[in-house]
């Protein structure tokens, strides 16, 4: 069975003390960092742009999971590439050719992944699921941390393992919004196989120990 991954959300680490709870990720037994990058109009929010995500990429030592929350994707995946992301994943919404930005995404050397907010329907994935690295279920409303688990997550989980098994694609489960420990067993369970972690890590007293338990929790 496949390790099943951490990936705290930096957008809800300490701004001002950006490298150090970056080397807090690097020390500890998380696997990837997760990048918000917002525009203000795919998301009523604004996080932080391509400098910033340079600044990280000079510390972090852990995959860099990029998550785009913004509209016209298409326009930056050379940048993100050349800015050191491992993993671009675009919104469903935001993309009207989706197999050619998923295609553009892996030209540029990158894992292509796809995230879907919770009002879109995971049958809409079908004909692309074989060309997606990974697919990133938002279980709150993207655009701000600190957000409720939406419930009918875990139904989208079990369609989305069901559309991966029938198709034999070879495409990642990633959970993104309201994830602690009290629903990451049941996240896994029902067939996630990485865990975005944002607020409940970095709001944590002791971050380093609140990574362990998750990890520990999804591979129990």
């Amino acid at each position: 069975m496949m390790t099943k991954l951490i990936a705290p959300s930096i957008l809800a680490a300490d701004f001002a003390n950006l490298q150090r709870d970056i080397e807090m990720v690097n020390q500890s037994e998380a696997d990837w960092f997760h990048i918000d990058i917002m525009d203000g109009v795919f998301v009523p929010n604004i996080s932080f742009g391509m400098p910033v995500l340079q600044a990280i990429n000079k510390h972090a030592g852990k995959v860099i999971d990029v998550h785009l929350m913004i509209v016209d994707p298409d326009r930056y995946i050379t940048t993100f590439a050349d800015l050191g992301a491992d993993i671009l994943t675009v919104h469903y919404e935001a993309c009207t050719h989706l197999h050619r930005t998923l295609q553009a995404i892996k030209a540029a050397g990158m894992r292509a992944g796809v995230a879907v907010n919770p009002h879109t329907n995971i049958s809409l994935l079908e004909d692309v699921i074989n060309d997606i690295d990974l697919v990133c279920i938002m279980s709150v409303n993207p655009g701000f941390g600190g957000q409720s688990f939406i419930p009918n997550t875990y139904k989208k989980i079990k369609q989305l393992k069901e559309l991966i098994l029938d198709n034999n694609a070879d495409t990642q489960i990633e959970i993104d919004g309201g994830v602690n420990s009290d629903n990451a067993k049941k996240l896994i369970d029902a067939g996630a196989d990485v865990l975005v972690a944002g607020s409940f890590v970095f709001k944590s007293s002791n971050p380093t120990d609140t990574i362990k338990n998750l990890k520990e929790i999804a591979n129990s």
